[in-house]
């Protein structure tokens, strides 16, 4: 697994290979090899020329491909794949659309066959009290929490928004969520948005585009909070700053993701890892952990 800083990338969904424009128009599924081969070809801005070039095969058997004159082998699709960066689950509709059998499972994360990858998941969870840890899928669904991220959460939103499956946008952004006590809403909601879009940009996912067309919804803040706040680091993290039951906390999060995933949900598997940003709300978390844990 690789951890990285949550305000430089997406947790669990790589970037794309190439700077895209902002797509607002939903990707639908296409019905031959060709279509996708096209929607992908153009979701990562390359022309017919450039992805034969990085593929290494001539622009007439990409054209002919895409036009359904050529039927592509199994081999072909997974280097078209790999050379588009597509994501394991759109690779196994590449694969279905040219006659193939899909190459990828997804199970539930409770199967035995992924046994080893939840204790993994469940490891990093644990050992990360006592500050909040949280398991995610590529929705943004929570997987699996700590107790730290447990107890914060239960406190602060309306059971309503806990019902499974629970959205951390969702929670973030709501207002019977944690909207109305986090202290920086305007930057950390405009956070939020450029992660999702930059997933959306990278995988095209439809479930994503919803929930961004959702979250849009929600009554937006004034710019009331200043611009640069207090601990900070521009370029490097934005601080969560919420005004909880115990006082003002700040946190920082990096995500880990699973380096050389096989399976479908491994790959979409994330864990966002909270850290306090200052001294008080590393004592809070200390403080909490050690309530609960004398209960």
């Amino acid at each position: 697994m690789t951890s990285t800083p949550s305000s430089s990338s997406s947790p669990s969904h790589r970037p794309s290979r190439h700077a895209l424009p902002h797509r607002t128009a939903a990707v639908g599924s296409p019905a031959s090899f060709g279509d996708h081969l096209r929607t992908w070809r153009q979701q990562r801005h390359l022309s017919q020329l450039e992805l034969a070039d990085e593929a290494d095969i001539s622009t007439r058997h990409v054209s002919f491909m895409e036009t359904g004159r050529t039927n592509p082998s199994r081999d072909m699709v997974l280097r078209l794949c790999e050379r588009l960066a597509v994501p394991l689950r759109e690779r196994n509709a590449l694969l279905v659309a040219a006659g193939y059998a899909p190459m990828y499972r997804e199970r539930a994360l409770d199967d035995p066959a992924l046994a080893a990858a939840r204790q993994a998941v469940e490891l990093v969870l644990k050992g990360h009290e006592p500050c909040p840890a949280i398991a995610l899928d590529r929705c943004w669904n929570v997987v699996a929490t700590n107790r730290a991220a447990h107890a914060l959460l239960a406190a602060h939103v309306s059971p309503a928004l806990l019902a499974p499956p629970v959205n951390v946008f969702r929670l973030s952004l709501h207002p019977e969520g944690l909207a109305p006590r986090i202290a920086n809403l305007a930057q950390w909601r405009a956070h939020l948005f450029e992660r999702l879009r930059q997933q959306i940009q990278a995988t095209a996912d439809p479930a994503l585009i919803a929930l961004q067309a959702e979250l849009q919804q929600y009554p937006a803040t004034e710019e009331s909070s200043p611009m640069v706040l207090v601990g900070e680091m521009l370029g490097v993290v934005m601080p969560f700053c919420f005004e909880s039951v115990h006082g003002m906390l700040s946190l920082i999060s990096t995500t880990t993701i699973f380096g050389t995933p096989v399976d479908v949900t491994l790959q979409e598997l994330a864990v966002e890892s909270f850290f306090p940003a200052d001294d008080f709300t590393a004592k809070v978390l200390r403080d909490v952990a050690q309530h609960h844990s004398e209960d």
